[in-house]
């Protein structure tokens, strides 16, 4: 059997696909797969260290604003259309996969746009609550469409076929419990652990509130172990906290959390955005978390996820133009300071999770082949 893979962009994209891969093998032991992303793309990164090839093509993103940058932006994307489906058609015919299975991210559109002239059969996972671009576009062409919320159903009437799976969750995350992981992180005293991250893209204005939090965190000395990924915020974030004579080990701020199984399983609260894999990742392992949606991204698509949770006691939202440095270390205090709520918490958390998501994919498109 061969199964190609395509997604990039963000994390996000990458590591369900990678979840759903795992599950193949673990069934079809010697079957063949690969991946396809972008030429500049972190998934190139991710899928390598996960052991699996990947080929890359040409894409670009199209942006959804009015400014003579973005047109120009969006004119040189046009021409880079017809190269990126030449190269994914190439990858079809030298690999002849029995199936292509898309996760999203404009990396994703080519080949399962080859795919299914080609006659291939073809699905997509999507995993927010609200459909990407991306999703929108290949909807109505492919065999199967998959959805991490119930609520995104409804977006795809015009889809051949709609299954609910709910999003999928790297096995490594059900690998160590708390005391392990921290042990494996060589944590040995009883103080609680905060962990932190805003996207591999970096996040801007959050990066500069975290820098806030660091500053109060070090000046009150350190009162909880703190881990944070500052993607590609961290040539500027350890710069202006060096500026402010902040001083923090290569453990505590890092450009990008590998190990994020072991650390998310060693910690007593989450402060991030609201990506659907990352949600599957915290409802999966019952983490508490403090969500700060991204209001960047289509449709505000974040703030909805992070509301589901937020309304089942799961998490706390915070909007980011309410946010602050200062708020976001008061509501960590606050919440490590109330084991009960942390509790209650992780107790929403886990009835939120799809913990079988991965192996309902891969039945799902058992059914489809």
């Amino acid at each position: 059997m061969k199964v190609l893979f395509t997604c990039g962009g963000t994390a996000g994209h990458v590591n369900p696909a990678l979840a759903v891969a795992q599950i193949f093998e673990k069934y079809h032991p010697g079957c063949q797969i690969l991946f396809v992303g972008a030429e500049k793309g972190m998934e190139k990164r991710l899928v390598e260290q996960a052991g699996y090839p990947i080929r890359c093509v040409k894409v670009s993103t199209f942006e959804r604003q009015l400014s003579w940058k973005v047109v120009r932006h969006n004119f040189k994307s046009v021409f880079k259309v017809p190269v990126g489906q030449w190269q994914a058609s190439r990858i079809l015919r030298q690999f002849k996969p029995d199936l292509v299975v898309g996760t999203g991210g404009y990396a994703s559109f080519p080949a399962v746009r080859e795919a299914t002239r080609m006659g291939i059969p073809t699905a997509i996972h999507e995993s927010n609550a609200f459909p990407g671009l991306t999703t929108r576009v290949l909807a109505k062409r492919v065999d199967l469409v998959m959805v991490g919320f119930p609520e995104a159903a409804a977006y795809y009437s015009h889809a051949k076929q709609v299954a609910v799976t709910g999003t999928p969750v790297r096995g490594a995350f059900f690998r160590l419990d708390r005391e392990q992981a921290r042990k494996e992180l060589r944590m040995n005293d009883d103080k609680p652990l905060v962990v932190s991250f805003w996207g591999s893209q970096g996040a801007g204005a959050m990066s500069l509130m975290t820098e806030d939090f660091v500053q109060r965190w070090v000046g009150e000395g350190r009162p909880f172990h703190y881990i944070h990924s500052a993607g590609r915020d961290y040539p500027d974030m350890m710069e202006h906290l060096a500026a402010r004579g902040v001083s923090v080990t290569p453990d505590q701020v890092r450009p990008y959390i590998d190990n994020m199984p072991t650390v998310m399983a060693a910690a007593d609260l989450v402060i991030c955005r609201a990506g659907a894999s990352t949600l599957g990742e915290l409802t999966a392992m019952g983490k508490p978390a403090v969500l700060v949606p991204s209001p960047y991204v289509a449709a505000n698509h974040q703030f909805k996820n992070a509301k589901v949770l937020a309304d089942r006691g799961a998490a706390q939202l915070v909007e980011e133009k309410d946010c602050s440095g200062e708020k976001l270390y008061e509501t960590a205090l606050a919440l490590l300071g109330d084991t009960q709520k942390r509790r209650e918490m992780s107790r929403a958390m886990r009835e939120l999770a799809t913990p079988r998501a991965a192996e309902d994919i891969y039945k799902a498109l058992m059914q489809l082949l």
